[in-house]
């Protein structure tokens, strides 16, 4: 990293990260103070509002219940007492635009009661708004009501005036054959009401109904008796009581708080507003201590670069006397004015040129005489080693073979008895006797695997040949590495000659020489962006044969020769002794048999095995 660069991060380290990470806490504290505030006072707006509209409802259908239960409706005679009792009623809020007498059944019973001009401050009324009140109160329901109770019904649009109405229906007299009374109650001192509350830095308040999902009364013009926000509805649905809420509506950015309306819980008051607009100051705030910092480091950024423009100027002089050293030039000096530290590291540099040079004077005395008794004890070493590297090939081979007899074969025939003892209790019908007899293959199969080992390191007593199957033996060798070979996306063939080709052999270490191919085989197509395996037998001329063949990086010519050497790999990554084709060449030749090699570097490779047919 350039010097100008660190100067810049310490510059930001020191000042400007720590101003910006105040001023964005100070601000984040301001923003989240300013949202509590909001929420608290809304939720007292929606509180206040709903026990405000809850009892301006129920002064109104307590007035006319009140005065249905003064009058005795089982003894009126004559229609004019009857719309006398009617007027009482009309009468008992200002909020009434009309009465309507109905029976039992629903049916209207007469005329309605109303002012077409809406005078002594009652709502006009639309004589064919009649059917709609008849309709907004199912009375057939209400029949086993005692008298004067009171019922609200559904909520519409008044007419002519467009304005939210709701119908109450008044029990009249006792009785389930008893007729009612229908009042259309207008929200026009409701609306006043939440009129008077409102406040701008709180939002809108709303009154909802909230199974409708429907906005009855609204501060904002346009949303009267509007379907509410689907987001913003599901929250009302869920939330039960008379206790309020505050939330935040993700889709639309809203801040709301909301309160049940007392003794008519389909009611709510919601009070929302949009983050955007109340939390403005805020964030122009911060969009200025952005630009203040903005500026800030621009500054910092001039500052700096003049500072180290100076500097950079001296330490090219001193970089330059470094690479004049690197490259030999020991005679070069560094010229750094001035008393500082840079001209300090100058001085420093130059009497470190002298010293070397000098070193290297006496260096190449000493190069001159190390050269000529190098040469000697080069010469004495390459014929040592040519003699100790055949001795420790044949020690290494002994001792491997020795210790893996010792060390393998002793838990090898605990391993070998023990399953051999369960295959002995159960059957062949045992769902685990396949597998013990696997186990027993594979445990046989270690043991040759030592024996091919001792035998590069003395004489064994010789193979036991009999006659084998060729595909049998490839079959078996291949299922104790196939599903690995298949993880490393590697495509097997089997092309089996028919009828199967039968030779001399001793089967054991004819697995093993299949195995040492095939592990050679999926070595060398590691890298190789084609990998297929194909194992296949047959006969010729009096022998039977099987080729192992990959599609890998194949083998150099250089290294023809030497495949069958012990010790000698040519894998990317060393880890074996190289002894896989050794064995393979002594069990074959132990067999009478021969292996042959055709190569292609880049194309692959094929090993044939031949050996006598039996």
């Amino acid at each position: 990293m350039r010097l100008y660069q660190q100067l810049i991060l310490f510059m930001l380290a020191a000042s400007v990260l720590p101003l910006a990470a105040v001023g964005f806490s100070l601000l984040s504290e301001a923003e989240s103070e300013l949202t509590r505030r909001i929420v608290s006072e809304q939720g007292l707006i929606a509180e206040t509002t709903a026990e405000a509209l809850s009892g301006e409802l129920m002064k109104t259908a307590e007035a006319l219940g009140r005065s249905a239960g003064l009058i005795d409706w089982e003894h009126i005679t004559t229609p004019a007492e009857f719309e006398g009792g009617l007027k009482l009623l009309y009468g008992q809020s200002y909020a009434v635009s009309a009465v309507l007498a109905v029976d039992a059944e629903g049916r209207p019973q007469g005329a309605p009661l109303y002012q077409a001009e809406g005078r002594n401050d009652h709502p006009a009324f639309e004589p064919t708004a009649a059917l709609a009140l008849a309709q907004a109160v199912p009375v057939r329901s209400l029949r086993k009501a005692e008298r004067g109770q009171v019922f609200l019904g559904g909520v519409y649009a008044h007419q002519p005036s467009g304005q939210t109405a709701m119908a109450m229906a008044v029990k009249l007299a006792d009785g389930e054959n008893s007729s009612f009374a229908l009042a259309e109650v207008v929200f026009s001192e409701l609306e006043s009401l939440l009129a008077r509350r409102a406040r701008p830095e709180l939002g809108r308040i709303e009154l909802v109904k909230v199974s409708a999902g429907s906005i009855l009364l609204s501060t904002q013009a346009g949303r009267r008796l509007q379907a509410l926000e689907p987001a913003l509805a599901s929250p009302l649905v869920a939330a039960d009581g008379t206790a309020g809420r505050s939330f935040r509506v993700e889709p639309l950015a809203l801040r709301v708080s909301t309160a049940r309306v007392p003794q008519v819980p389909d009611f709510a008051v919601v009070v929302s507003l949009d983050e955007a607009s109340v939390l403005a100051p805020v964030r122009a705030m911060r969009r200025t201590v952005l630009l203040f910092i903005l500026g800030a480091f621009v500054v910092l950024l001039g500052v700096g670069a003049l500072f180290t423009r100076r500097i950079n100027r001296r330490l090219a002089r001193v970089v330059s006397g470094a690479e004049a050293f690197s490259r030999g030039e020991l005679h070069q000096r560094v010229q750094v004015d001035g008393d500082d530290e840079l001209s300090d590291l100058a001085s420093t540099f130059n009497a470190m040129g002298g010293e070397l040079e000098r070193a290297r004077e006496r260096m190449l005395r000493w190069n001159d005489e190390l050269k000529a008794r190098v040469d000697e004890a080069t010469a004495e070493l390459k014929t040592a080693q040519s003699q100790l590297l055949e001795a420790q090939k044949l020690a290494a081979v002994g001792q491997l073979g020795a210790g893996v007899a010792h060390e393998i074969n002793n838990p090898l025939a605990g391993i070998l008895g023990n399953t051999q003892l369960l295959m002995l209790e159960r059957g062949e019908k045992d769902p685990d006797f396949e597998t013990l007899r696997k186990i027993e293959l594979s445990a046989k199969r270690c043991k040759d695997i030592t024996q091919n080992l001792l035998r590069f390191s003395q004489q064994r007593a010789r193979p036991e040949l009999r006659p084998v199957d060729l595909g049998v033996v490839l079959r078996d060798a291949l299922s104790l590495t196939e599903n690995q070979i298949q993880a490393e996306g590697i495509q097997i063939s089997m092309e089996l000659a028919s009828p199967p080709v039968r030779v001399r052999a001793d089967p054991g270490h004819l697995s093993q020489v299949v195995l040492a191919l095939v592990s050679n085989a999926r070595t060398a197509m590691m890298k190789s962006e084609q990998r297929r395996l194909i194992l296949r037998t047959g006969e010729r001329d009096g022998r039977g044969f099987f080729e192992v063949e990959d599609t890998g990086k194949g083998i150099a010519p250089e290294h023809r020769s030497r495949v069958f050497e012990p010790f000698f790999t040519t894998k990317d990554v060393w880890s074996n002794v190289g002894l896989g084709l050794s064995v393979a060449w002594r069990v074959v030749s132990e067999a009478a048999g021969t292996i042959e090699l055709r190569t292609e570097v880049g194309q692959g490779t094929c090993f044939t095995v031949w050996l006598p047919k039996a």
